[in-house]
């Protein structure tokens, strides 16, 4: 999958939040969207993955080997993780993985009870989401964008909520989930978050509008 964007901007009102962004994101690099706070970061993430629309220019998707896809089928390829996205927080940890996977499958290699070890929240399973930390939710959102079988993964400041042990359990899972065929996309401030990326597309760059 690559995600190439033609001359794209997205304004509120009459305020562009930025503009002639033209630029090609390739299957198996990892990128940081970089920006100081309120820049437009997450704005960029939410309208990569269908969220927003554009308000000029055009996204184009293109699975490999497959003719391109629409906005409205993108859903199909991706993961999220970011501050923004909700729970269901009336579901227990092991309810809420079951339902995630009816809807994706899990990345090769990891099945329900691997995940849980993987997030260290084994002796949660049972436990409401309503009741767990924002830390815990934070591990919870990550493992689940990371170990779905998506072709884009998104996390948008990945490390909110984690202390040092887990900014460490997150470069690990990193590390362990995303391969050389995937779309990792990072939206973030912060150097530890990003520091392992191929490239890096500052958000500030598309402000000056000619």
């Amino acid at each position: 999958m690559n995600i190439t964007l033609h001359d794209i901007g997205r304004r509120y009102n009459r305020e562009w939040i930025f503009r002639h962004l033209s630029y090609t994101f390739s299957a198996g690099k990892r990128y940081a969207i970089l920006g100081p706070n309120g820049s437009g970061k997450s704005t960029l993430i939410k309208l990569l993955t269908g969220s927003l629309s554009a308000s000029e220019g055009t996204v184009q998707y293109q699975p490999e080997l497959q003719q391109a896809c629409s906005i409205d089928e993108v859903y199909q390829y991706l993961t999220i993780a970011a501050p923004y996205m909700e729970l269901v927080e009336e579901f227990s940890l092991s309810e809420l993985i079951d339902f995630h996977f009816q809807h994706k499958n899990y990345l090769p290699g990891y099945d329900k009870e691997s995940l849980l070890r993987l997030s260290q929240l084994e002796d949660a399973r049972d436990k409401e989401i309503k009741h767990f930390s924002s830390g815990m939710k934070q591990r919870l959102k990550l493992v689940l964008a990371c170990c779905s079988a998506s072709d884009l993964v998104f996390l948008d400041e990945p490390t909110s909520n984690l202390d040092v042990h887990g900014e460490n359990w997150y470069l690990d899972l990193v590390e362990q989930t995303i391969g050389i065929e995937r779309i990792l996309i990072i939206g973030s401030n912060q150097p530890k978050e990003y520091a392992f990326c191929d490239e890096h597309l500052d958000i500030q760059n598309y402000k000056l509008f000619k």
